[in-house]
């Protein structure tokens, strides 16, 4: 490698020699000058390709500028129109979530939001390991016989067409943002960014942006029906920590509105307002002001920790709930199961290196143990990802069954890959 590192980093902690991005002299010079930028500041901003006139933006990005009419997202409408009849006629509503912390926030925002108008929805995580990735027969017969009228899906549904199909006596909605197929569910409604046939420009939010989205039209909605002439609406914005929260340990790209929903929402979350993010904060010892670094590295992998390997719905009551108590005890157990994570995820990865170690180097690793925990394949992915530079898959195998996981790098879509091959 030719010309100087950046910084002088030689070599980092894990082995790489920092590379300057290229960018703009004459921008980042324009960007310093015009907005009194320290260079450093103006060369990174050129290098993203943030223009002279849209560096403030950029710098101090806001709602007011970057929110669209949720309207924009397919089905919004209808799927607040479904949302909302359900509130006025009082009608039993599930939320159905992932079980990772863009799927617990994002259940969390919504169940909130209809506790605020005194409604106490059901509320089902599904086990990993039991039941798997998305909405099952089983547990959507369990939410109907419950009282369920209306289930709404965040962060999962896009790809569930048997089992929201054949869901009997169920009215659905699906709020999610992974990749989608040209066949979409028969339910009421499909909001996600990323249909095929959605015009581009927010395929970028994580589920809880999404989800955030559909309560600015569901509380429309309900005004429009004249719900609030003698009550006082739900305060929405009260509720961006946890976008910010989901949209942080989602790893999605922090720019346009992810940027204003979390630059928002750490405001928000620093003023310790959510009882469950407080008892978190307080059981991991976070003593200072909670920012980004606290969110990805501190808070988002204690409430994953329920979900891998504890009760998968642990983080999304712990932060729907406001009683003290129990937003207490919920947090110590989810310090406990991130302890425990932490050492079967080293056990996991020890045997995984080994086999990286062992086998020839090709383009794709993938590799795969009998008895690894499902609920660190994707950390394991992650880090043999980082450690090796190529797209990496993990397989714990159990009963002849193995659950998988995969990181890739860029320029390689591992999730269209599985579609296709899905298809094929």
């Amino acid at each position: 490698m030719t010309g100087p590192a950046l910084f002088g980093v030689e070599r980092s902690a894990k082995g790489a020699r920092w590379i300057g991005r290229a960018a703009d002299d004459r921008l980042a010079l324009a960007l310093s000058q015009r907005h009194a930028l320290p260079e450093i500041v103006a060369r990174v901003l050129a290098a993203r390709g943030v223009g002279l006139d849209d560096a403030p933006a950029f710098l101090n990005p806001t709602l007011r500028a970057l929110l669209p009419d949720p309207s924009v997202l397919r089905d919004m409408d209808r799927a607040a129109a479904r949302i909302a009849r359900a509130v006025t006629a009082g009608e039993g509503i599930a939320v159905f979530g992932d079980y990772d912390v863009d799927g617990a926030t994002s259940t969390a925002l919504l169940v909130r939001y209809l506790r605020a108008l005194g409604i106490e929805p059901q509320i089902h995580i599904p086990d990993r390991i039991a039941e798997g990735y998305g909405p099952n027969a089983q547990a959507l017969e369990k939410l109907r016989a419950g009282g369920a009228g209306l289930v709404v899906t965040v962060d999962c549904g896009t790809t569930a067409f048997d089992a929201l199909e054949g869901a009997a006596g169920l009215d659905v909605v699906v709020i999610d943002h992974h990749t989608a197929e040209p066949r979409l569910p028969k339910v009421a409604a499909v909001v996600n960014p990323n249909r095929l046939d959605q015009d581009p420009g927010l395929g970028q939010l994580a589920a809880c942006g999404v989800t955030f989205l559909a309560l600015v039209a569901l509380n429309r909605a309900l005004r429009q029906a004249g719900v609030f002439a003698n009550r006082t609406e739900p305060d929405l914005l009260a509720l961006l920590d946890l976008v910010a929260l989901g949209t942080i340990c989602d790893v999605v790209p922090l720019t346009g509105l992810n940027r204003a929903l979390v630059g928002q929402g750490l405001k928000v979350m620093a003023q310790r307002r959510n009882t469950g993010l407080a008892a978190l904060a307080d059981v991991a010892r976070v003593t200072e002001t909670v920012d980004a670094y606290h969110a990805g590295y501190i808070l988002g992998p204690r409430i994953n920790a329920g979900g891998r390997i504890g009760r998968a719905d642990l983080g999304a009551r712990l932060l729907a709930t406001e009683d003290r108590a129990e937003a207490a005890r919920i947090a110590a157990l989810l310090d406990e199961h991130n302890v425990d994570r932490k050492t079967v995820e080293a056990e996991v990865m020890a045997a995984a290196i080994a086999q990286v170690e062992a086998a020839e180097a090709g383009p794709v690793i993938l590799v795969a143990g009998e008895g690894w925990h499902p609920g660190v394949v994707g950390i394991v992915a992650g880090r043999l990802r980082e450690r090796y530079g190529r797209p990496s898959c993990v397989v714990g195998f159990e009963g002849g069954i193995g659950k998988a996981s995969g990181r890739s790098v860029p320029g390689v879509d591992l999730g269209a890959a599985v579609i296709a091959a899905r298809q094929a």
